[in-house]
């Protein structure tokens, strides 16, 4: 760099300093913080050491993270559990590509669409980064011919969005994925795939939820009494499903001013988005003299009629709500759709203001956010079907980010120490020159299926290895020493308690499985 630069660069430096520093004085937001201090450091990076070598900024690109051994200790508790849920329901699993032509995914995704990550193009097809796993199960599906699967799918997807990433939402994140797609009969799919989330969330004990249900002809057809024009339905719909986010006031104000909708149509739909109940508010609707003139909405309204009939022999419905306020964004939904919400004040750091609901309704406690949310997209696979032959979906996602930092929150807070290796025993030596010794007992216990440990250096200290396993959390201890090889045993140490006993070279194998597993 030469000189001229470096003072540009020092300046940038100073002033990019002063900038970091009154947000802190303000004390604005951390993303706020931690953007404008990595621009700090690549500045000073650019300007590079003392030696004029260009310094590397060690951080992860924005919106990613790393996991360090603790957090994938939890991570993968909570994959089995989903998983096992997923099985339990009779589910395959397949994996597509991380990146798709950029055709399968352009047109699916509404005012999302400006989310997808393109690819540099290189000369050669046209790719797009997954933005999430339905489309690309949809095009597995009209590519293989396949007209009904029962499967989940867990991969990363990605998403140019701006993350808050204190509130779980990056731009690289797993989603889990369960659908059933065929020809069946109304509703029963789509309430198992209700019982898969109550199921899931359940068992992953993350406090009290609650999951909404609507179905887009619903909306459809409230849009149509409520005077929206056919055109403006989508981008109606994605204002309304900003509900969760902002208050009516807010949301009535993009309708009117922003989407150029009638202050009366919007005041009708208002009324409307008001409304939670069970069974009874369907059949309540189905009555109104308004929604009842709209054919599209009737369907729906009776279906969500059979929906929670089936609901509750599934016993589930203590924790399911008709809703609505529900929209969810995306365009290929046709009929029911549904989201969870975990409803526990104070699990996470998503405050979202409780909206004026009915009372003793769901928003009297503070929502934390959706943590699984999906519904029935009957077009989807017929859109890439070259005859456009409709395979009927029904799907859910589970948010598996924002369950995770739920998750590691509620570990951070109650201090409970995560292993983050399965090491049944460590293999140990008191005296020195028994490094080959020990490496035999190692070999002897890994070629039995025990999961074994020993400390790769000629003459480690006792006292040393015993400390290592109170720090991971290894529950036993061979210790082998000059007698114990003469008597053909091992001394067997519960780490725990710190009892010794010995125990014969052909019985330890035993006594270790009876003793940790």
């Amino acid at each position: 760099i030469d000189m001229d630069d470096k003072t540009q660069i020092q300046e940038a430096i100073k002033s990019q300093g002063e900038v970091v520093r009154k947000l802190k004085a303000e004390k604005a937001s951390k993303d706020q913080i931690d953007e404008e201090v990595a621009k700090l450091l690549q500045l000073k990076a650019k300007l590079g050491g003392d030696d004029g070598k260009i310094q590397f900024v060690l951080k992860t690109p924005k919106g990613t993270r790393d996991y360090n051994p603790k957090q994938m200790a939890i991570r993968e508790k909570v994959f089995n559990t989903i998983v096992h849920c997923f099985k339990r329901h009779g589910a395959e699993t397949i994996d597509t590509p991380v990146f798709e032509l950029k055709e399968t995914l352009t047109g699916k995704y509404g005012e999302d669409s400006k989310l997808i990550y393109d690819l540099k193009d290189q000369g050669g097809e046209l790719l797009s980064l997954r933005y999430d796993l339905t489309v690309p199960f949809a095009r597995y599906l009209a590519m293989n011919k396949i007209t009904n699967i029962k499967r989940y799918h867990i991969a990363k997807v990605y998403r140019r969005d701006n993350p808050a990433m204190t509130r779980g939402r990056y731009r690289e994140f797993y989603q889990c994925d369960f659908d059933i797609a065929g020809q069946y009969d109304a509703m029963i799919p789509d309430a198992e795939c209700l019982k898969i989330v109550y199921e899931i969330l359940s068992e992953l004990d993350l406090g009290d939820f609650r999951i909404k249900v609507n179905d887009r002809r619903i909306l459809d057809g409230m849009f149509a009494v409520c005077g929206v024009p056919d055109d403006k339905f989508r981008t109606i719909c994605s204002t309304v499903d900003k509900l969760d986010k902002m208050p009516w006031e807010e949301v009535k104000k993009e309708m009117v001013n922003e989407k150029g909708l009638s202050e009366e149509a919007a005041d009708q739909i208002g009324e409307y988005v008001s409304m939670q109940g069970g069974m009874d508010l369907a059949e309540r609707l189905l009555q109104d003299p308004k929604m009842s003139q709209s054919k599209q909405a009737c369907a729906g309204l009776t279906d969500v009629k059979l929906l929670f009939s089936y609901l509750q022999l599934f016993q589930i419905t203590d924790k399911v709500v008709f809703d609505l306020s529900l929209a969810r964004g995306l365009d290929y939904y046709t009929g029911v759709i549904y989201e969870a919400l975990l409803t526990q004040a104070g699990v996470a750091p998503v405050v979202a203001e409780a909206q004026n609901g009915a009372p003793g309704s769901t928003e009297e406690s503070v929502s934390v956010g959706s943590v699984a949310g999906g519904g029935r997209y009957d077009g989807l696979v017929g859109m890439f079907d070259p005859k456009g032959r409709k395979v009927p979906c029904v799907g859910v996602s589970i948010g598996i980010e924002r369950i995770f930092s739920i998750m590691e929150q509620k570990a951070e807070a109650c201090a409970e120490k995560i292993r983050t290796t399965e090491v049944q025993i460590m293999v140990a030596s008191a005296q020195k020159n028994l490094l080959e010794e020990r490496l035999r007992l190692v070999t002897e216990l890994w070629n039995a299926g025990i999961k074994v440990q020993c400390i790769c250096i000629f003459n480690p200290k006792l006292l040393s290895q015993l400390q290592h396993c109170e720090e991971s959390g290894i529950p036993l201890v061979a210790i082998l020493g000059e007698q114990e090889l003469k008597d053909g045993v091992v001394k067997l140490r519960v780490v725990a308690t710190r009892e010794e006993v010995d125990i014969s070279r052909g019985e330890l194998v035993e006594e270790i499985k009876k003793r940790t597993l």
